[in-house]
């Protein structure tokens, strides 16, 4: 975040890259070591591409700084390097395979903390992007991620695909208005955070899991359902603050077409999330058990996190004219 010369920027994204791959390989297992090569394996193939990049760009322009990337071909291969880091189609396949197989406080890490590097520097860059790239990244990624998570009964995979769609939605603006890519990950970094922190609770990775969730603690099914439908952006929630703003800005610059699809596309995304509710409020789990209510056991995982995160993705819309 704070380096404004190349090579350190570089630096900080094999550091932050290498720090999380302990974290993804705890506790030791053959599904762990599986998804942490595969991660490591992705970010080096793009921090190989932004090297390239960076040493074409000063090869071209004699500059080191962030800001100085006027250099086409320069800037078309750093973007497309962010992409692969930031799980953008056509770049996407390691997301859902890596969060899958790693627990779910290191997906947690992985689709919340681990975006935040490249996004600054695709939001130090952005004046010199190419908007056609960018669309077809971002449409393809918001397209892709509905898609890929109607089939799935894995929550982490859901969780992944919404990722995939949510970077989509960022990409997008990156260009016409920095701030609000800024602002979209911000929020969706804490919904992200306050689903994951509800499924650790429980220790829940399937949907046919969150049927039994009632009777274990009533208050959680109401906030996943909350954050899910904040993930959706539905009104009157945090998450259609940053959906309803990038859509006004793509049309104030005559891109309705794109702005259509990305409409559309989110349809794809709430039908997965509108699952997941009918699942965790309107089912029950079937039991033999005559008993519908289990005994109640105070879970020894902290909950402190997640108040405050459901309040950040649920109650901030009214704050959306301050941010216009």
């Amino acid at each position: 975040l704070m380096s404004n010369h190349w090579l350190m920027a570089w630096m900080g994204l094999e550091i932050n890259t290498l720090a999380i791959i302990p974290m993804m390989t705890y506790p030791n297992n053959m599904r762990n070591t599986e998804s942490a090569i595969k991660y490591f394996l992705m970010q080096a193939t793009a921090s190989m591409i932004i090297m390239f990049a960076i040493i074409y760009n000063a090869w071209m322009t004699n500059q080191w700084t962030l800001f100085q990337v006027s250099n086409e071909w320069a800037t078309t291969f750093m973007t497309l390097a962010l992409a692969m880091k930031l799980g953008l189609a056509p770049f996407h396949f390691w997301v859902p395979e890596v969060t899958q197989g790693i627990p779910l406080t290191s997906g947690m890490i992985l689709l919340t903390w681990q975006k935040i590097a490249p996004t600054s520097i695709l939001y130090q860059i952005s004046p010199s992007l190419n908007m056609n790239i960018l669309v077809l990244l971002a449409v393809s990624s918001t397209l892709l991620g509905g898609w890929g998570g109607l089939n799935q009964t894995h929550l982490r995979k859901i969780l992944a695909y919404s990722s995939i769609a949510h970077m989509g939605w960022m990409t997008v603006i990156a260009l016409i208005n920095p701030s609000l890519m800024i602002l979209n990950l911000l929020i969706y970094i804490a919904a992200t955070m306050a689903m994951f922190l509800c499924l650790n609770l429980t220790s829940t990775t399937k949907i046919n899991a969150l049927s039994n969730m009632w009777n274990k603690s009533a208050p959680m099914t109401i906030t996943i359902m909350i954050i899910l439908l904040s993930l959706g952006g539905l009104p009157p929630l945090t998450g259609f603050m940053p959906k309803w703003l990038i859509l006004q800005e793509l049309i104030i610059y005559n891109n309705i077409a794109t702005a259509m699809l990305l409409a559309l596309s989110s349809l794809l995304n709430l039908f997965f999330y509108m699952r997941i509710i009918y699942t965790s409020t309107l089912t029950m789990f079937p039991s033999n058990n005559m008993s519908k209510f289990q005994w109640f056991h105070t879970s020894p995982k902290s909950t402190s996190l997640i108040p405050s995160m459901t309040i950040i993705s649920a109650m901030l819309l009214p704050l959306s004219p301050l941010v216009i």
